[in-house]
C-alpha cells in the first residue's frame, strides 16, 4: 500500500522557520507532552523532571484547579473533589457506565452533552470534555514553558477503537484548551512510528498497547521505510486500573471493609496500584491496608489478575485472523503502555506470539514521541519527502436499505482517510423524499448494528420507482470522523452531516460487534436473502398492482385479470412466512402469470405513441 503525503492547507514553511508543534498522549492513568528539538523526539519533563503527568485533576472549593501529582496526592484525602480516569467517560452515555465499575468516589449524573457528568462535594458539575481540556491544557503549559513560544499544533494519539463520539470528544477538549488539533492518530500507530524510525525493523509487527484504561492490538507490515497498518482490535474499557481494581477487590475482602465505603473502595485502588508496582521488581511485599496486615506474593496477583491478560490475547487472535496473518509470521511484538511492565503481561505475550517482547523505548512515552514525530512532519518542519502513516476503521460503516439491510460503504480495516460513494435508487413511484441511516457493524441487519446518525433528502423530483439515481457518499477524514452526502445526481438536489453521535460504544458493543460478524455469518446471510426476497416482493406486488388498476380491465378478461390477483395473493401471503426459496417461487409464478399482460401492455404503449404519425417517421419516434 503506497502512503501519501497529506498536507494542512496553509502550513507549508520556510525551511529555516522551525514551527513549534508537540505530541501529546493522553492517557487514562498518565499523560505526556513530546516534541521535535534538534531531530530528536524527546519527552518533555516538568520542573521536577517528571515526565509523566498523572490524569488526575482537582477542583479545588476557591475555584482554583490543580492537575497532574499534586491532584493525586489528594485523591485520598479529598476524593469527592478530585477527578481520575476520565478517558474512559469521554464520548460515552450514562448507561455504560455499568460496564466501568467503580469509576471514582464521585456521583455521576446525565449532562447536558450526553456523557456522564461528575458532581463535586460543593455540588458542582463537570463533564469530561471540561476535565480532559484542563489535563490538556497543563500539558501544552509546559511544553510552551520548555520551548519558549506558543505551540503552533498537536498530535493528540486516541486508542484505535475509539469510535466517532470518542474522536470527536477528544477534539472538542484540545478546542476548549486553546489547542489546534493538527490530527488525530491511534496510539498504536503512533508507537509504531517511533519504532519504525527509530530501528528501521522490517517484517510483520504487531503493537501491543494495554494503558490504565484501554487496550488496542494493531498488526502492521513495515518493508523499506513504508508502514501498511493490516488490522487494529481491542478493547476500549479493558487496562491497567482493572489490574488495581481486581487487586483493590482482594484488599477490601481481606480487611472486610463496607462494600458501600467509596473513600476505602479509593484507598484500596491506590494501595493496589503500589503493591502492582512494587512487585514489578521484587517476589512479595507486606502489605498494611485498614485493620488487615499481610503479605502479597507476585505469584497471588498474577493468579488474580491472570484472566483480564487473557483477554487481551483473545483480543490479538481475533485481530491477526483479520490480518489474515498467522503468529508464527509476526517478526515483533512491541509493548506499549505503563501496564505492559507487569512481568506476567510479558510473560504471557512471549508465550502467545512466541517472540522475546521488544521494550527498546520506554513503553509509558513511545505513543507520546511517535505523535511528536507526526506533528512536526505535519505542521511543515519536514521535507516533502517525508511519509506519513495511515491508519484503518476498526469497524465498517453503512446505510440502511429496505428491509432493515445494512449496506456497507467502507469496510472495516480500510485506510483512511477515504471517501467511498454508492448509488441507490427510489422504492415507490412519485417517491420525493428518501431517509439516510448511518449504521456502524459488521452483522447483515441494521437491528443487529449501531445506530451513528439519521437525515433526509428532500426535493427529489416524482419520478417512476428505480428512475431517480441516489448518491450517497461517505467521506471519512485522518482523524475517522464521518461526513455522510446524499445527491439525486439528475437534479443536483443535495444534503449532508457530520456525524457526531451522543455518546461512544461501550466496552462489550466493541468486542461483540466482531465476535458476532463470525459466529452470525451463515445465519446473517440467510436473513439477509429473506429480507432481500421479501423487499423485491413488496416491490413487485406495487408494481403490478399499479399496473392493473391502470388498465387490467382494458386488456385482461375476467379469468386472466382473477389470475393475476390470485398469484399476487399468493406471493403476499408467502412473503410473511419465513422461507426465502418459497417468496422466490411465488415471485418466479408471478412473473410467469403477467408475461402475456406486460405484453400487452407495452403493445399499447407503442401503437398510443404511434397515433398521428406517418410510417416514415417511425424511425424519428
Amino acid at each position: 500500500m503506497a502512503l501519501l503525503q497529506i498536507s494542512e492547507p496553509g502550513q507549508s514553511t520556510r525551511a529555516h522557520h522551525h514551527r513549534l508543534a508537540a505530541g501529546i498522549d493522553l492517557g487514562t492513568t498518565n499523560s505526556l507532552i513530546a516534541t521535535v528539538r534538534s531531530g530528536e523526539a524527546a519527552t518533555l519533563p516538568d520542573p521536577e523532571g517528571r515526565h509523566t503527568l498523572p490524569s488526575v485533576v482537582h477542583y479545588k472549593s476557591d475555584g482554583e484547579v490543580v492537575v497532574g501529582h499534586e491532584a493525586k496526592s489528594r485523591q485520598a484525602v479529598e476524593p469527592g473533589n478530585v477527578i481520575s480516569s476520565i478517558k474512559r467517560l469521554l464520548g460515552r452515555g450514562l448507561a455504560d457506565m455499568d460496564k466501568i465499575k467503580e469509576f471514582s468516589a464521585n456521583t455521576l449524573v446525565e449532562s447536558d452533552s450526553g456523557m456522564p457528568g461528575v458532581v463535586l462535594n460543593n455540588g458542582i458539575q463537570k463533564n469530561p470534555v471540561e476535565v480532559s481540556s484542563d489535563i490538556l491544557r497543563a500539558l501544552a503549559s509546559r511544553a510552551e514553558e520548555a520551548l519558549g513560544g506558543e505551540l503552533g499544533g498537536v498530535v493528540i494519539t486516541v486508542p484505535a477503537y475509539f469510535d466517532e463520539a470518542q474522536r470527536q470528544a477528544t477534539k472538542d477538549s484540545a478546542q476548549l484548551a486553546g489547542l489546534k488539533v493538527l490530527r488525530l492518530l491511534n496510539e498504536p500507530t503512533a508507537a509504531a512510528v517511533a519504532y519504525g524510525l527509530d530501528s528501521g525493523s522490517e517484517g510483520i509487527h504487531a503493537i501491543y498497547d494495554l494503558g490504565g484504561g484501554t487496550f488496542d492490538i494493531s498488526i502492521l507490515r513495515l518493508e523499506k521505510g513504508v508502514f501498511e497498518v493490516l488490522a487494529t482490535g481491542g478493547d476500549s474499557a479493558l487496562g491497567g486500573d482493572d489490574f488495581d481494581r481486581a487487586i483493590g477487590q482482594y484488599l477490601v475482602e481481606q480487611a472486610k471493609v463496607d462494600s458501600d465505603d467509596r473513600r476505602a473502595h479509593q484507598l484500596a485502588m491506590i494501595k493496589a496500584r503500589e503493591v502492582k508496582e512494587a512487585l514489578t521488581d521484587t517476589d512479595s511485599v507486606e502489605v498494611n491496608f485498614f485493620d488487615w496486615q499481610g503479605e502479597m506474593s507476585r505469584a497471588q496477583i498474577e493468579e488474580i489478575i491472570a484472566p483480564i491478560v487473557d483477554k487481551t490475547l483473545l483480543s490479538c487472535r481475533r485481530t491477526l485472523k483479520d490480518a489474515g496473518v498467522k503468529v508464527d509470521e509476526v517478526d515483533k511484538v512491541v509493548m506499549v503502555g505503563g501496564s505492559t511492565r507487569v512481568p506476567l503481561v510479558r510473560e504471557k505475550v512471549e508465550q502467545y506470539f512466541k517472540v522475546p517482547p521488544l521494550t527498546d523505548i520506554d513503553p509509558d512515552k513511545v505513543v507520546a514521541i511517535g505523535a511528536a514525530i507526526q506533528a512536526n512532519v505535519l505542521i511543515g518542519n519536514k521535507s516533502d519527502d517525508d511519509m506519513l502513516l495511515l491508519d484503518v476503521i476498526p469497524l465498517s460503516l453503512g446505510v440502511e436499505t429496505m428491509g432493515g439491510l445494512c449496506e456497507k460503504i467502507i469496510p472495516r480495516n480500510t485506510p483512511i482517510p477515504i471517501a467511498k460513494a454508492q448509488e441507490f435508487t427510489t422504492f415507490k413511484d412519485g417517491q420525493t423524499a428518501m431517509a439516510i441511516h448511518v449504521v456502524q457493524g459488521e452483522r447483515e441487519l441494521v437491528e443487529d448494528c449501531r445506530s451513528l446518525a439519521r437525515f433526509e433528502l428532500r426535493g427529489i423530483p416524482p419520478m417512476v420507482a428505480g428512475a431517480a439515481r441516489i448518491r450517497v457518499t461517505y467521506q471519512l477524514d485522518a482523524d475517522g470522523l464521518l461526513q455522510v452526502m446524499a445527491e439525486e445526481t439528475t437534479s443536483g438536489v443535495k444534503t449532508d452531516i457530520t456525524v457526531k453521535p451522543s455518546y461512544g460504544l461501550n466496552d462489550e458493543q466493541i468486542t461483540d460487534m466482531l465476535k458476532s460478524s463470525f459466529s452470525h455469518a451463515e445465519g446473517d446471510m440467510e436473513a439477509r436473502m429473506l429480507r432481500e426476497q421479501k423487499v423485491e416482493a413488496a416491490r413487485v406486488i406495487e408494481a403490478v398492482s399499479a399496473a392493473l388498476n391502470e388498465n387490467g380491465k382494458e386488456l385482461l378478461n375476467d379469468e386472466e385479470y382473477a389470475a393475476i390477483q390470485s398469484a399476487l395473493e399468493q406471493l403476499n401471503e408467502t412473503a410473511q412466512g419465513d422461507s426465502a426459496k418459497a417468496i422466490e417461487d411465488a415471485l418466479e409464478y408471478v412473473e410467469k402469470s403477467t408475461n402475456e399482460f406486460a405484453n400487452r401492455r407495452m403493445d399499447a404503449s407503442i401503437a398510443k405513441a404511434l397515433v398521428g404519425h406517418e410510417v416514415d417517421e417511425i424511425d424519428e419516434i
